[in-house]
């Protein structure tokens, strides 16, 4: 494969900021359709494909998360064209024939809870940072979230137990001036070790 160019670097990481704030401007259901399809290509282990995404595109339906945020991202959420809860699906086994080229991957995860929670913890994961990547690709802006109550969402949007909420994101077109200066991040050498 060969690198990206540096305005897809630019896209995705170097000029990417987190959205504080959005215009009016609304997002297509389509590409929303796009975003999923992307990231969904992306690998997890044993193609599990864990991740759930629940869009709230509409006024009502960001109401009735607003209960369970914090105070400092309540009106992000309420003024986002867009608020995704990212969850995972504690059955993600069940498409497993579907999904992986080997039988008994079901059966395997079944038979053993620890193993299936932790797969779908870790790869739930993975699947929300591909979904911020797809997001950016496509030319949309996203504000990361996990500044809200995980229970009280749970309740509201998942109330039979299985799939659970990981975190949210705010989506749409970002507004710069509402932008926060970029914090810094560690050094390579803080961060990492070549052994």
């Amino acid at each position: 494969m060969n690198p990206i160019d540096t305005a897809a670097l630019d896209t995705l990481f170097l000029k990417a900021r987190t959205a504080n704030g959005f215009t009016d401007k609304p997002v297509a259901p389509e590409l929303l359709q796009r975003v999923y399809e992307l990231a969904a290509l992306a690998p997890t282990s044993m193609n599990t494909q864990p991740t759930r995404y629940v869009f709230l595109n509409s006024q009502p339906a960001r109401e009735r998360l607003l209960p369970a945020m914090m105070p400092g991202n309540l009106d992000k959420t309420r003024t986002a064209p867009v608020t995704v809860i990212v969850a995972t699906d504690t059955r993600f086994f069940e498409f497993m024939p579907k999904v992986w080229h080997r039988e008994g991957a079901k059966e395997n995860f079944e038979a053993n809870p620890a193993l299936a929670s932790a797969t779908a913890t870790r790869n739930g994961t993975l699947g929300g940072a591909y979904f911020i990547l797809a997001v950016r690709a496509v030319g949309l802006d996203c504000g990361p979230m996990s500044g809200f109550d995980l229970a009280k969402v749970d309740a509201e949007f998942f109330p039979d137990g299985r799939w659970k909420t990981n975190f949210l994101i705010n989506l749409g077109y970002g507004d710069d001036s509402l932008l926060f200066d970029r914090n810094p991040r560690l050094s390579f050498e803080e961060a990492c070790q070549v052994i």
